[in-house]
């Protein structure tokens, strides 16, 4: 089984994913503590400063939309921000950040105080009582497991005592809750969204090994997807798409922390029901309105309301339990298109915000949320999300390393034969420190021109293993050292192996092209995609592409920019050709408040 090289192993180097961290990470230090702790305050009896009376709602500091404390959801954004400003920490010196986060815990434990010694949520144990009769209430479960993932992530990663502290206490409620309706009503154990309760139960288990998270455990374990995963067949469509996908990383961990094949097997059947028997549009996205899109028939369900992005989110997260545990390339695929038209393409380049959905109707426009206003569940899962690159590049076995993904990037990691640092670059030429243009991509800068630094603290060998993209047009070219080598390409990874020196290089290209893709229950529709990178029509309407897709270079012409400066990500853009009218094509990550389309009807 591989494992992540992450924390404080693993840094992100410049480009464009060191950038939107940048971006996240000052919207996480720019949110103000006592508003981010607002509703935790008024659950405990705390008056939060500036809340008694509120003449200036715009002026107020207050958390508004699902933060509001009218809101039957408030208070889960903190949970999200703890487990991003944890994985921060984790991965550098953040002095100020860590300060507020430690601030903020320490509030936690007094509101858990105030309220009895037990309970720290943002909304009232009452809210528990009233799944019990059946009467309607948002998600309780939900909101209360993002505090408790939250705090879970900071003792985990943090080393904070307080935080495990406040989670034991917290959980002798739980028990005591569950043993009442065990009794009373079994089902409401499993309402108000409950589907992170089993991964973060056995997250505290495995770090705890205290019995009351095994009882909690064996407690949340059982659930009817599961029972609808076990017996085969479509076990999702028309279910709600992101209150399903926790439950697969619940399986996930009971693999891990439990064991059992049983748990395997509702993973690969949850992946299976989700994604290989189900399509895809070519952004990763599966729902419409929230809810699991049938098979095949995406094309009937085009709108303003597709792939919410925690769905995104969690569905990376699923793939990376996956991709961890087999070690298969199409996990590691399906994580790269989705960080690019998901994680990048929801994220405002500009100012860090989120989109809730990404429309795919022709002429869509990205809705932003604001700075303080909103608050939906996607601003949290965003939060976290720009903190996950440095853990989804580098993995390893204890013997060998595997390149995951292709984010500049550099890590130390302890193999067998000793400490390795290595480190992945864009490859340009310099000439008087100006970048050149990259004869691999006929004249134009690649970024699948990489180069892999290793240095070794001891001689050793061991197996770089570099992931062969599923998008890959044609065969990738090695070198070593500046020799020209030969590919070992084995299940679907480029195995270099031999006795690794103090410094050595090797230099990949993986050539691309762009090719169209045809839409789910309407093939008549195409999309243009360049690597894995879905690209958007700058254009109010489907006007339609006319020509031999089997030959886009007929109907696409590159945008380049002949200067040394070239900046390596300003690329992937075309201008149509030959059609009516002509429209520029762009990165879906680059579209902020431009109309788009990405679907196009094919005309022969």
């Amino acid at each position: 089984m591989l494992q992540a090289v992450k924390g404080k192993d693993t840094k992100i180097l410049p480009g464009i994913f060191a950038r939107r961290m940048k971006i996240n990470e000052d919207y996480l230090m720019e949110l103000d503590p006592g508003c981010l702790l607002q509703n935790f305050y008024i659950e405990a009896g705390i008056i939060p400063p500036g809340g008694q009376v509120i003449n200036d709602p715009d002026k107020a500091k207050m958390h508004w939309g699902w933060e509001a404390p009218s809101c039957q959801l408030r208070g889960h954004f903190l949970g999200h921000w703890l487990s991003a400003a944890a994985a921060l920490c984790a991965g550098g010196d953040k002095p100020e950040l860590k300060a507020r986060v430690e601030y903020i815990v320490n509030e936690l434990a007094r509101c858990q105080e105030m309220n009895g010694g037990e309970w720290v949520g943002s909304i009232p144990e009452k809210y528990f009582a009233m799944m019990k009769p059946g009467r309607y209430i948002w998600s309780p479960q939900y909101t209360m497991h993002k505090t408790i993932m939250g705090l879970k992530d900071v003792y985990d990663r943090m080393g904070n005592e307080t935080a495990i502290g406040i989670l034991n206490r917290l959980a002798d409620w739980y028990v005591r809750w569950v043993k009442e309706m065990q009794e009373e009503d079994p089902a409401a154990i499993y309402s108000g969204e409950q589907a992170g309760m089993l991964e973060v139960w056995a997250d505290l288990y495995a770090l705890t090994k205290d019995k009351k998270y095994k009882f909690l455990v064996k407690a949340y374990e059982n659930n009817a997807l599961f029972e609808r995963l076990d017996k085969g067949g479509d076990a999702l469509s028309d279910d709600h798409a992101n209150a399903s996908i926790p439950l697969a990383h619940g399986a996930a961990r009971m693999a891990e922390v439990i064991g059992g094949r049983k748990w395997e097997k509702r993973l690969e059947a949850f992946w299976k029901t989700a994604v290989t028997e189900r399509g895809m549009f070519a952004t990763t996205g599966s729902n419409a309105g929230e809810f699991w899109i049938p098979p095949h028939s995406h094309g009937r369900y085009m709108g303003n309301e597709d792939q919410e992005f925690c769905t995104v989110y969690n569905m990376v997260r699923a793939a990376e339990y996956l991709f961890r545990r087999t070690g298969k390339k199409e996990y590691a695929d399906y994580i790269e298109r989705a960080i690019y038209n998901g994680f990048l393409a929801q994220q405002n380049k500009e100012t860090g915000m989120p989109t809730y959905f990404l429309p795919m109707l022709p002429g869509s426009k990205k809705k932003w949320g604001s700075r303080t206003r909103d608050f939906w569940c996607c601003f949290g899962t965003m939060v976290q999300a720009q903190t996950m690159y440095p853990e989804l590049v580098w993995y390893t076995d204890g013997k060998d390393i595997t390149a995951g993904q292709y984010i500049p990037s550099e890590a130390e990691i302890s193999l067998d034969s000793g400490k390795v640092c290595v480190s992945q670059r864009v490859h340009m030429k310099d000439y008087n420190n100006q970048v050149l243009f990259d004869e691999h991509g006929g004249g134009r800068v690649s970024r699948w021109s990489l180069r892999f630094t290793v240095k070794a603290e001891t001689k050793g060998k061991w197996t770089l293993r570099l992931r062969v993209p599923g998008w890959i047009a044609g065969e990738p070219s090695i070198s070593v050292n500046g020799a020209e080598a030969e590919a070992d390409i084995q299940e679907g990874y480029i195995n270099i192996r031999r006795e690794w020196g103090k410094e050595d290089t090797v230099d990949v290209f993986f050539p691309s092209k762009v090719r169209f893709e045809q839409l789910e229950g309407a093939e008549e529709m195409v999309c243009a995609v360049e690597g894995p990178i879905v690209l958007a029509g700058i254009t109010d309407r489907d006007c339609g592409i006319t020509g031999d897709l089997s030959k886009p270079d007929e109907i696409l012409l590159p945008e380049l920019s002949h200067t040394y400066g070239a900046f390596v990500w300003t690329q992937s853009t075309y201008m149509t050709r030959k059609q009516k009218p002509n429209f520029r094509l762009i990165p879906l990550y680059e579209v902020t408040d431009e109309k788009y389309t990405i679907y196009f009807s094919s005309v022969t």
